[in-house]
């Protein structure tokens, strides 16, 4: 079946980077579950998906993302905004390995030279 970098976004990145941003803001910042809702603008149901792995699990992050990630938190807590922020992660996380790697799988069709998401 054919996937669109775009459609990965929505069905596997967006739901993993709230899961991460999630538990920071549970566990860093000491939200409660309440709080980190109203802060990433989600429902309580869906904070706590995200905390008991229900969601947002398909993707796994670099060490180096996980600090692009905890940066991206630090950033919704100090101005809010989180869809934002959110948006910005999305757009740099675009064509990294772990993402293009879940893409071949989705999409055997993909080649290993493949750019489709980083294409001006």
């Amino acid at each position: 079946m054919k996937v669109m970098p775009q459609e990965l976004e929505i069905w596997y990145l967006i739901p993993a980077l709230r899961k991460e941003i999630t538990k920071i803001l549970i566990s860093d910042f000491a939200m409660s579950q309440r709080q980190a809702s109203e802060t990433i603008e989600l429902t309580e149901s869906a904070v706590s998906q995200y905390l008991k792995s229900k969601r947002g699990n398909e993707l796994k992050f670099s060490k180096e993302q996980m600090k692009e990630i905890n940066e991206t938190a630090r950033k919704i807590v100090e101005k809010g905004n989180a869809n934002e922020e959110l948006y910005k992660l999305c757009v740099k996380f675009r064509g990294s390995e772990n993402l293009c790697d879940l893409h071949r799988k989705q999409d055997h069709s993909i080649s290993k030279d493949c750019d489709l998401c980083v294409l001006d």
